[in-house]
């Protein structure tokens, strides 16, 4: 089985690649803009004819699109998180339809909830991410092929980028110390973390899944949990003993959305997959990572 991982080598992308290899007799390429990428593909400014040529060459069996901005410009978050499925999926029309398209959505895009949201719920997202996430998920739902999107809720886990807050978390504390001094902003919004291995299985189980899937299934603990755990989690695994601030610069979206929580009853139906890993080895696998990165000895 051949297996493109658009963007695999980010954060996602990375726990994808490594979790698809171990499917026997699988051959994964990870394509995306990094010089590791076995093929160099830049989702964002690909032209349909170029993009087709490489999946054309490549003869894919499957492809999961882990490739996604969550920052930057409007035109790069559009160009990346909209446009840029838009293409892959006239590019799979021309070169590979029969291939298996696994698209990597977003929680952003339902916006506010009180209550866990299922893939029924409305699509209401209050940002450009959200709104971009979500142009994305339409074309692959829209475009008539053989695909699935997870929406992942908030992935965590080693490798965690800095921009999200238990990667910058996590780098806040080593350039701290056990004894410094680190400054957030407001950590009450409650939200559903996952843990990206956890992600990685869902892949790959829509991959080798038989027969068509459900267009959207949420991917995601199934618990909200006040973001303050997620500092709590690190500061514990750090070993800190310095002061955490919460009068900093915080996320305008966690105001806006104070609470989310995700419904994976028909992740757990469709492809019989729940998550593993407690938040508790996440945030420790995350600090082990962040900490040897820094060429520190283990404390």
């Amino acid at each position: 089985m051949r297996i493109i991982v658009l963007g695999g080598t980010g954060f996602l992308g990375r726990h994808a690649a490594e979790r698809l290899r171990a499917l026997p007799g699988a051959q994964v390429l990870a394509a995306g803009r990094s010089a590791a990428a076995d093929v160099p593909i830049d989702l964002a400014s690909a032209a349909v004819d170029d993009l087709a040529a490489v999946l054309r060459r490549a003869a894919p069996d499957a492809v999961v699109n882990c490739a996604g901005a969550v920052g930057g410009s409007p035109v790069g978050l559009t160009g990346l998180n909209a446009l840029g499925p838009a293409v892959l999926c006239e590019a799979l029309r021309a070169a590979a339809p029969r291939a298996r398209l696994v698209h990597l959505g977003s929680a952003a895009e339902y916006g506010p909830a009180d209550r866990p949201v299922a893939e029924t719920d409305a699509a209401r997202p209050l940002g450009l991410y959200g709104a971009t996430k979500l142009a994305g998920t339409l074309a692959v739902t829209g475009s008539g092929l053989d695909t699935a999107v997870l929406r992942v809720f908030n992935p965590v886990g080693p490798g965690a980028p800095a921009a999200s807050l238990p990667g910058r978390l996590a780098g806040l504390l080593r350039d701290a110390g056990p004894d410094g001094r680190i400054r957030v902003g407001d950590l009450s919004a409650h939200r559903d973390f996952v843990d990206a291995r956890d992600v990685a299985d869902a892949v790959a189980l829509a991959v080798t899944a038989p027969g068509p899937l459900p267009p959207v299934l949420n991917i995601g603990s199934g618990t909200a949990r006040p973001v303050r755990a997620v500092a709590d989690g690190l500061i514990a695994s750090a070993g800190f003993r310095g002061r955490l601030d919460e009068d900093g610069d915080g996320s305008p979206r966690s105001a806006a959305v104070p609470w989310q929580q995700a419904d994976t009853t028909l992740a757990a139906k469709a492809l019989g997959w729940a998550p593993r890993r407690p938040l508790a080895t996440s945030l420790t696998d995350l600090w082990a990572e962040t900490r040897d990165r820094s060429g520190e000895p283990p404390r």
